[in-house]
């Protein structure tokens, strides 16, 4: 027998003996509610088109797009965040079905809000990359750049008719500088000040991003590393996060979320607002194409990546799985 006080003292492994006594010790968890749906609906189409990159995600048809708010609000999830997908001949230089009260988005808006109402909350992209002709977040110059500050009139401009269409948040997504500000003066002007922002306020230049391309019909040739974040900075990263908080930013967001969970957990220790993480298509498709392979245990998998975000810091976690580990939460209840 062990004399009292040998090695090994202490034994962490006791805390680890069973599933009840690793869940009762559990330091994070997951909830419904900490889940947001990001979801794509398209012009003229009225039944929804599978996204050959993202298995088991669409292009929503209004109809279906009900459908599912209903259902993720019936899972408890937090909110729904939707990208407006226009028509090839509606999209311009200025990306002004993005600005048209009865453009995609807006209807989309006002589709949810007359299903959901406040129950669930339903938040917008607020962004040009997906009704420009030229794919960028913004409006170009006669360089072909974009230009910063005529991109902000137009974002000025799409708050105010999201915020028409009965949008909660808005999320403005495309990097320039002084968008949060420009954005929130707009809504308080137009007198939509219970409108929140949710900053993307740390959106880097990602190669996870591709599936995404599909999923709205993106028209990009080139990329966005003009106003899209280098992958290697941090402290970048920091001054944005400043910069937002200073201009009104409700909330913050990290994008992506599972390559940068470093910039995550600084970004959390840094605010006393709510922050965000996006799991964007790239995460979400990697998942699901080894699962398919048989190479990883799919749920097993979601569920280690989601939890990895939260205990990095993330209040909120924007994920295309969100009704589907929901229903599975709700269900180990």
């Amino acid at each position: 027998m062990t004399a009292y006080g040998s090695f090994p003292g202490a034994r962490p492994r006791r805390l680890r003996t069973t599933p009840a006594m690793r869940r009762m010790v559990a330091e994070t968890r997951l909830h419904p509610a900490d889940l947001i749906l990001p979801a794509f609906v398209r012009e003229g189409i009225h039944e929804p088109v599978p996204i050959s990159a993202m298995p088991g995600v669409v292009q929503h048809s209004r109809d279906t797009l009900r459908k599912a708010a209903v259902e993720a609000l019936e899972a408890g999830v937090a909110g729904i965040m939707l990208f407006g997908v226009p028509e090839d001949a509606k999209k311009d230089g200025a990306g002004t079905a993005g600005t048209d009260p009865d453009g995609i988005l807006q209807v989309a808006i006002r589709d949810v809000k007359a299903e959901v109402g406040d129950e669930l909350v339903i938040m917008s992209d607020l962004c040009l990359d997906e009704y420009t002709d030229h794919g960028h977040c913004g409006v170009l110059d006669a360089d072909g750049r974009v230009d910063n500050d005529a991109t902000l009139e137009r974002y000025a401009e799409m708050a105010q008719v999201q915020a028409d269409a009965g949008v909660h948040v808005v999320g403005p997504s495309g990097m320039m500088d002084g968008q949060v500000g420009v954005v929130r003066d707009a809504l308080d002007q137009t007198g939509h000040e219970d409108v929140s922002i949710l900053a993307y306020t740390v959106k880097y230049s990602s190669a996870f991003y591709g599936p995404f391309r599909e999923a709205v019909g993106s028209s990009l040739s080139g990329d966005r590393k003009t106003y899209q974040q280098d992958p290697a900075n941090v402290r970048e990263s920091l001054r944005e996060l400043a910069l937002d908080l200073e201009e009104g930013a409700d909330m913050v967001m990290v994008k992506p979320a599972g390559p940068y969970l470093d910039v995550l957990a600084k970004v959390a220790e840094s605010v006393d607002v709510p922050v965000a993480a996006y799991q964007i298509s790239g995460e979400y498709a990697m998942v699901e194409a080894a699962a398919e392979k048989g190479w990883i245990d799919r749920d097993k998998a979601i569920a280690e990546s989601l939890l990895g975000i939260k205990r990095a810091g993330a209040d909120m976690i924007l994920t295309y799985w969100a009704t589907e580990v929901a229903q599975g939460l709700g269900a180990g209840r």
